[in-house]
């Protein structure tokens, strides 16, 4: 026998003997010293059923249970509405702010009081404002990362003098307004002076990261129109926070005069950052240039720089989140560095603690306070004025410095937008007591409604503004061949592009080849736009080099990739679309299995879908969502490319199931003429033989192109010969077939492009 093959499972199991049986002596013999000991018992006459209901109610109650629980239900609320509204095109921040209204008592508090006392009792709202504090002092340390001050030295002559004007008009209307409704709104106590300079800087703010975003999805970034907004938002940003920092000082202080000794330190503070810390940090910087990762010491020293910051602006009386902002403003102006810190950061703060602050405005905000027409008149006028201060300001102004109506109003439209950070002033107010309850719900009304609008108005003045050469255009009809492929990562692109070469290498100028990203807006920021955009197509144009092929490249941002992308293909008189297989994050386990059914379930899309009867939820598809999605709405023959290290198609095999697959031959007889593939045609069912049309169109494919192309059968195909093919062609029919039978044709094709037959 064989005794070191079980050596390590006669170890095993004579340890935990041994051990267990030291443990059970040492426990008996301790009993022994309780002998004398006032020993103190519990007696319990409940059953041990009653005990453990009485503990699980406990531990639900218990704090940290409750935020986990709050946490959770917040993450899943958050990202539902979040996407409802990137399908109806909006920022998804918009469905986070709808989000935590619907969790506060405007609705779940009105409709399911005991639901809302159980998730969200007051004692544990503490907790919840600590931890969503947390979060926006990383959102804004990104956001002070987000600005590339470079741009505004460089180009910051008009884009000041509008940013500027689109504060101060809004300002001037803000301290206006509050001289209508200081005497009904104003909290008791509340100098008019604090209560109208909050109002008024809550009339100023723009959304830099909002604006940024849309900028980046209409594809504006490159534009003159983009370059002047993005720049007018981050003059804004930096005015309105230095502004707002003076502000709370005044409040905080109960008069300018006394205001003035904080207002030096604020100034002191800022010169401290950009003559002293800021250079220590770019020589940091320095040292990381080049590395594709930041080590542990160069993150801590980062995270003390933004924590101190933080702490010294709140210290000082002008808020923690000033300091988080400068904090990310002053950090080394490197892209690549920039990007991997704020990789870092995000998704910690954006997914998981920035939510919590939605839902903890949406507790403050009651709707429900505004019981009264008056009210909402008064609501009314409040986005009025905001609209026109801010959206009209910004347009006039534009105009005045002689840019043109449709960029002028475009301008407006976008620095009105206000997003979280109108939030975060109006619970700067709301803490430091400025703010009434009523003003409060009124102001995050105007909030919602000055963001959502920024998206429609931008549609409604390119309409107005829609040329007759716009209207004139339409899809080129030509002899062109025209091919589309959209890739998500670099290496595939060039995959895509030599299989593209391969249908069209012989046809000359009768091709036409674009290769499209699209890529997620928020994986962007935007001073690095044009750097990811680059490193996306770097191989892309590489292999269109070494091929000696034409290629447009197209380049989107999107918060819907999915619908951008069927959209883009169906209005661009394309003949083909390639794209990769992808794969979805649900595979490969039991647990993933039931998560991405899971997921089938709630998904309002797929049940909409189902309902129509254009899908069905229970349907095991062999295609990822994303791939189901592009099959159901685009309207041209789409080319799923399943890749095993593809370089060519010289050798190509085209199995054909049944007589629905024959339009298999068309690409098959592409690739002869313009590859000189040679083409192993496999009838698997025996249904080539007997149909005279099939075989006439093979012979004429034999006539033009002899050796070119084999007919088997199935009993002639064997391993050997199939390791030895560069590509099957093959049916989005016949793919699900060869999946659900488990065939060993999927492991010995090299690699496989699915064509779809709309």
């Amino acid at each position: 026998m064989n005794w070191g093959k079980y050596r390590n499972i006669i170890f095993y199991i004579s340890t935990i003997i041994v051990f267990s049986s030291l443990m059970y002596f040492f426990i008996i013999e301790g009993q022994t010293l309780e002998i004398g000991e006032k020993i103190i018992t519990k007696t319990n006459n409940s059953s041990s059923w009653d005990n453990f209901l009485e503990s699980f109610k406990t531990n639900l109650h218990h704090p940290l249970a409750l935020l986990l629980a709050q946490i959770v239900t917040i993450i899943l609320v958050a990202r539902l509405f979040g996407w409802i509204c990137m399908k109806i095109k909006q920022p998804s921040v918009i469905g986070e702010m709808i989000a935590g209204i619907v969790l506060g008592p405007s609705l779940v508090g009105m409709y399911f009081p005991e639901f809302s006392a159980f998730l969200f009792p007051k004692e544990s709202l503490g907790n919840l404002q600590f931890l969503s504090q947390i979060g926006l002092i990383l959102f804004m340390y990104i956001v002070g990362m987000e600005l590339d001050l470079s741009v505004l030295r460089k180009k910051a002559h008009d884009a000041v003098v509008i940013s500027h004007a689109s504060i101060i008009i809004p300002f001037a209307l803000g301290i206006g307004l509050s001289y209508f409704i200081y005497k009904e709104f104003a909290p008791e106590g509340i100098q008019f002076t604090s209560f109208a300079l909050f109002i008024a800087i809550a009339m100023s703010i723009t959304a830099f990261p909002v604006l940024a975003r849309i900028v980046q999805e209409r594809n504006l970034q490159k534009t003159k129109l983009g370059t002047v907004v993005i720049t007018c938002a981050a003059a804004d940003d930096i005015t309105a926070w230095c502004i707002l920092a003076a502000v709370i000082a005044i409040v905080k202080a109960g008069s300018f005069e006394s205001s003035l000794y904080v207002i030096l330190m604020a100034i002191a503070y800022v010169f401290f950052m950009i003559k002293i810390v800021r250079p220590f940090l770019k020589r940091i910087g320095d040292l990381q240039a080049g590395k594709s990762t930041i080590n542990k010491p160069m993150v801590a020293i980062f995270f003390l720089t933004l924590i101190l910051s933080a702490y010294a602006t709140e210290v000082i009386g002008i808020h923690a989140l000033f300091g988080a902002f400068m904090a990310g403003a002053i950090m080394p102006e490197n892209a690549k560095f920039r990007t991997l810190f704020i990789d870092k950061v995000e998704d910690v703060a954006l997914v998981l603690l920035l939510p919590l602050f939605f839902v903890f405005t949406g507790l403050r905000t009651q709707i429900g306070l505004l019981n009264d027409s008056h009210l909402w008149i008064t609501a009314g006028f409040i986005i009025l004025t905001a609209v026109i201060g801010k959206f009209a300001g910004s347009a006039l102004t534009a105009k005045f410095l002689g840019i043109n109506w449709k960029e002028s109003l475009t301008i407006g439209a976008l620095m009105n937008t206000r997003g979280l950070m109108e939030l975060i002033v109006l619970n700067i107010g709301y803490d430091l007591g400025v703010l009434s309850p009523q003003i409060f719900a009124m102001m995050v009304i105007m909030a919602l409604f000055t963001t959502f609008m920024t998206g429609p108005a931008l549609d409604f003045i390119n309409f107005l503004f829609k040329s007759k050469k716009d209207d004139e255009e339409s899809p080129v009809n030509d002899a062109k061949y025209r091919v589309l492929l959209s890739f998500d990562h670099p290496e595939s692109g060039s995959t895509l592009l030599k299989l593209a070469h391969d249908f069209t290498h012989k046809m000359n100028g009768n091709k036409s080849i674009t290769a499209m990203n699209i890529a997620p807006v928020n994986e962007m920021h935007a001073y690095d736009i044009n750097e990811y955009e680059n490193e996306q197509f770097k191989n892309v144009i590489e292999t269109s080099n070494d091929l000696n092929l034409e290629v447009t490249t197209l380049f989107k941002a999107s918060n819907d990739i999915e619908n951008d992308l069927t959209h883009i293909t169906n209005k661009g008189n394309y003949d083909l679309l390639l794209i990769m297989l992808g794969k979805s994050m649900y595979e490969g386990s039991l647990l993933g299995r039931l998560l991405g059914f899971t997921t089938k379930i709630i998904n309002p899309e797929k049940l909409l879908n189902t309902v129509k009867g254009k899908g069905n939820i229970f349907n095991n598809s062999p295609f990822d969502d994303f791939t189901l999605q592009i099959l159901d709405k685009t309207q041209i023959p789409v080319g799923i490319l399943v890749e095993k290290e593809f370089t060519s198609a010289d050798k190509v095999f085209v199995p054909i199931f049944n007589l629905s697959d024959f339009y298999l031959l068309e690409y098959a007889k592409r690739l002869i003429n313009n590859n000189n593939s040679q083409i192993i045609i496999l009838d698997v069912a025996g249904q080539i033989r007997n149909n005279i049309e099939v075989k006439e169109l093979i012979r004429s494919i034999e006539q033009v192109a002899p050796n070119h192309i084999t007919l088997y059968n199935e009993k002639k195909i064997e391993k050997e010969f199939l390791n030895s093919q560069d590509l099957m062609l093959i049916s989005s029919k016949s793919w699900k077939n060869l999946i659900d039978t488990k065939s060993i044709w999927l492991s010995d094709i090299p690699s496989t492009l699915i064509i779809s037959n709309p």
